[in-house]
Formats: structure tokens, C-alpha cells, sequence
């Protein structure tokens, strides 16, 4: 029988105890699922975004139930402002572990296909795809002298496959092309990083989550009477993203569960894409 004292636990590969994981949209839906996971997992979590109050309040939950989190205002689109959250989060935790791309910001929302301007199409593509790069440049040198690190960029089933139109009936509500174009280019963008950095074993990977139930959508009209139920018939598992549906996914591809695995795309969709 073979000795297997030094062999980890699978509780052991999802530990993520004593690593720093920043994730960029800290605040918002999506990240505050992944925040909350990671600090869970046992990681220092830097929680950034724009607004500061919403940084602050999210990192003073996280350090009231988990370990210290840090609040960093930052615009992840300026090169100097997310120089600034590379050198505090390495000031305060020592380096990064684990880096999450979440934030984005994507304009054409509403607008007919012919009315969408070059502006929209190139302010997505920074909110969406430049972000990203600029995000991994900085944050690599810091990335590169940990024994674990992992980047997790932020998708969309939407940079898979085109939406289904037909869900959105006579709403008004859309899904522009700016936003899965870009998304598709941070698909892109993960398979190419993750090639380039395989001798460091710096590990890549990329997260496409289908829709989630959006609670601030409610006010919108056809929203929760039209949209909803067309795009719950249109998954496999017949429902939206919930509250937690992000969170097992994230420490997978943070922790030592994912060891072996980089320059994936995970769909997480509910099967929108399989059918």
C-alpha cells in the first residue's frame, strides 16, 4: 500500500489560507460572490473598484466575518491608477496570489445595431478587453513570485455564442454587440496569456457566466415578465444565476484544485450553450 502522509486533502487544495487574491469589480454582483468565496477559502481579498465607499464596505464585511480585507479605489483603465493598487496590495499582503479581472464597463445597451456608434464600440472595448490587459501587465511582476499564482479573467457565454434575440421580445432590452465581442477577445486573450507564461506555470484561466437574476432589472419594464421567463426556458437547468453560483467555481480556479489545468474557458450557464 502505497504512503500517501504527504499526499493533500481535497480540503487541503481548496485552502486558500495565507494568499492575496485581488479582484477588480470587488463591489458589484459578480465580484462581491467572488470576494465573499475567496475570503472564505482563507485568502486576503483586496476588494477594488472605482468608488471607494463601495470597496470599503464590501472589504469591512469580508474582515468582520473572514480575514482582513483591503479597500483600493482604483480605475482599472489608467495604467497609473492600477500601478498604485499593485504597490498597496503588495505593501500591505507581501505580493498577489491570485488576480481576478472582473470590472468591465460596456456601452450600446438599448441601441439599435444601426445606431451604435465607432465611440460606443471603442469605449466598450476598453471597459471590457483593455482593462483586462492592463490589469495582468501590471499585476504580473507581482503575480510571477508566488508559488501559487493563478489569473481568473471574467467572460461571457456572450463571448461564446451570440444572444438569442427572441428573448428579449418587443422589451427594448438587448444585449449589444460591443459587449460579446469584447468578451470574446478576453476568451482570446486568457488562451494566449496562459501560453505564454506556461514554463513560469503562472496558470490562466477564464470564467463565462451566462445571465444572473439582476434585482436592479426589476424596474424595468418586460424585464421580470418577459425576459426572465424566456431566458429561464432557454437553460438546460431552467433557471437564472443565483446568489452563489459564482462561488465554487472561483476557489476552484484560484486554489490548488485547478493545478493541472490553464488556458481554459469554464461556461458556467446553467446550459445555455450546450443545447
Amino acid at each position: 500500500m502505497s504512503d500517501t502522509t504527504e499526499r493533500p486533502t481535497v480540503w487541503d487544495l481548496f485552502d486558500l489560507t495565507g494568499r492575496t487574491a485581488v479582484v477588480t469589480g470587488g463591489p458589484g454582483k459578480l465580484g462581491s460572490q467572488m470576494c465573499e468565496a475567496l475570503a472564505e477559502a482563507g485568502a486576503n481579498v483586496v476588494v477594488t473598484s472605482r468608488t471607494y465607499e463601495d470597496c470599503e464596505a464590501k472589504a469591512r464585511e469580508l474582515s468582520s466575518q473572514y480575514n482582513e480585507a483591503l479597500p483600493v479605489a482604483a480605475d482599472v483603465t489608467d495604467e497609473e491608477s492600477v500601478k498604485d493598487l499593485v504597490d498597496t496590495t503588495v505593501d500591505a499582503f507581501g505580493g498577489i496570489d491570485v488576480l481576478v479581472n472582473n470590472a468591465y464597463h460596456a456601452t450600446g445597451y438599448g441601441t439599435a445595431f444601426e445606431e451604435l456608434t465607432a465611440e460606443e464600440w471603442a469605449e466598450t472595448l476598453e471597459g471590457v478587453l483593455t482593462q483586462t490587459f492592463v490589469t495582468t501587465q501590471a499585476a504580473l511582476p507581482a503575480i510571477r513570485e508566488s508559488d501559487a499564482p493563478s489569473v481568473v479573467n471574467i467572460g461571457s457565454h456572450y463571448g461564446v455564442v451570440p444572444p438569442d434575440q427572441r428573448v428579449y421580445g418587443e422589451t427594448g432590452i438587448n444585449n449589444p454587440p460591443t459587449y460579446g465581442s469584447a468578451k470574446a477577445g478576453v476568451i482570446h486573450f486568457t488562451k494566449w496569456l496562459a501560453s505564454y507564461l506556461h514554463e513560469e506555470r503562472v496558470r490562466v484561466n477564464s470564467i463565462s457566466p451566462g445571465g444572473f437574476y439582476s434585482e436592479a432589472m426589476e424596474e424595468v419594464e418586460g424585464y421580470t415578465e418577459t425576459f426572465v421567463p424566456n431566458y429561464e426556458y432557454r437553460t438546460m437547468l431552467g433557471r437564472m444565476g443565483d446568489d452563489t453560483d459564482m462561488k465554487g467555481i472561483i476557489v476552484y480556479l484560484a486554489s490548488d484544485a485547478s493545478k493541472w489545468m490553464t488556458g481554459q474557458n469554464v461556461v458556467l450557464d446553467g446550459g445555455w450553450t450546450s443545447w
